[in-house]
């Protein structure tokens, strides 16, 4: 009888572990609460081996042409310009995809939908909300809701990629181990075009400041621009049209209003799954781990745990691997996300936001010295783009 995985989460996590087990001829249901794949304006930086863990599904050159090719990043001040540009170029023989791709997330998990829709074993379940879950020692039996009618589902194993806010995560009593901060971050999309108005602007800048840091990122139609915002505001306030214009008048004066597209108002955390594994249910991405967004990695960072978990969940099935293997995957993606994602993007954020002008000035000068450096830069894009973190985990046994 053909293995059946239960998998909670439409988003690219559940997706891409989805296609990884049904590909390999394994029985999936995939969970989504949504009536439709949600495509809002969320994460939208490839990193390089993302990109290379993609390329054997066909995705890859897919998303390229539907994405912008980064080859460049930068590090700038808001008053000053530009500190420092990166040239993933010198990545080559790293990767095979030495650049970051600027492509919305929704993309990739339009293409993932159509490959499962050719797969008969495959069933994508919309509307549908996992209540609770429970397990034996050869079952998992789940409670969802169908558009308002419960009903079971027994699989013989079970991923939770339901974000950030998971079920799986809850229902387990699985603790969340980290912080919330105070301020929310800010994003505005917008069809103004900045490369024309900012000298040297790339299509991914981290733009330090000591009172109002922010990021610009480029995806093929809108510029998305990302600030911070001060904790004694209320949602209500940070999104109203006055203070979205003066935001970005305070970047970039322009004699008329910015058109904005698009405005999304989140809270930030930096949180570690207390375990990723139960039994025979395995959390992965936003469900097992979060960070804030200085450095893209918090979908790459899912996407990279959907691989690790699949192939060894399919060593279990089809190679009849001790389910003592999965440990390994705990060892390995628990410690990336807490001692590279979570550390990476915790500095990324002071970083930017630092207001000691000594310590500013320190920061950027060890920028503009790195960036000067080939054998300096290597290690900071190796680093950056999470390669080395990849063979960090490769080496845990």
């Amino acid at each position: 009888m053909r293995a059946h995985v239960l998998i909670a989460g439409g988003g690219p996590v559940g997706l891409v572990s989805a296609l990884v087990l049904g590909q390999a001829g394994v029985a999936v249901t995939l969970l989504e609460s949504s009536a439709e794949l949600n495509r809002d304006l969320r994460a939208s930086t490839f990193h390089p081996p993302t990109l290379d863990m993609l390329a054997p599904f066909g995705l890859t050159a897919k998303l390229v042409e539907q994405g912008l090719v980064a080859r460049y990043t930068q590090q700038r001040d808001r008053k000053d310009g530009v500190i420092a540009e990166f040239d993933l170029d010198v990545l080559k023989g790293h990767t095979d995809h030495p650049f970051r791709l600027q492509c919305e997330q929704w993309k990739l998990a339009d293409l993932i939908k159509q490959e499962l829709e050719r797969l008969p074993h495959v069933k994508l379940l919309f509307s549908t909300r996992l209540e609770s879950v429970a397990q034996s020692a050869d079952k998992v039996s789940a409670m969802v809701n169908t558009e308002g009618q419960t009903h079971p589902i027994e699989a013989d194993y079970m991923i939770g990629a339901d974000g950030a806010w998971s079920a799986t995560r809850r229902t387990l009593g699985i603790d969340f181990e980290g912080l919330t901060y105070p301020e929310r971050f800010l994003v505005i999309s917008t069809d103004f075009d900045y490369a024309s108005h900012l000298p040297r602007l790339s299509y991914v800048n981290y733009c330090s400041d000591p009172q109002e840091w922010c990021v610009l990122l480029r995806v093929p139609t809108l510029w998305r621009v990302l600030f911070p915002t001060k904790a004694q505001e209320s949602d209500e306030e940070v999104m109203t049209d006055e203070a979205v214009q003066a935001r970005l008048q305070s970047l970039l004066p322009q004699p008329q209003p910015y058109n904005t597209v698009h405005r999304t108002l989140y809270k930030v955390h930096q949180r570690v799954a207390k375990t990723f594994i139960q039994g025979r249910i395995f959390l992965a991405g936003d469900a097992a781990h979060i960070n804030n967004p200085l450095g893209g990695m918090g979908m790459n960072g899912g996407v990279h745990d959907a691989m690790n978990l699949t192939q060894k969940l399919l060593q279990v099935i089809q190679q009849g691997a001790d389910m003592a293997v999965m440990s390994r995957y705990e060892r390995q993606r628990r410690t990336i996300a807490i001692d590279y994602i979570n550390a990476s993007t915790a500095r990324n954020k002071r970083e930017i936001e630092e207001r000691d002008p000594v310590v500013r000035q320190r920061v950027q000068d060890e920028l503009r010295a790195t960036c000067e450096n080939p054998a300096k830069a290597l290690d900071y894009l190796r680093k950056s783009s999470m390669i080395e973190a990849l063979e960090r985990a490769e080496s845990i046994a």
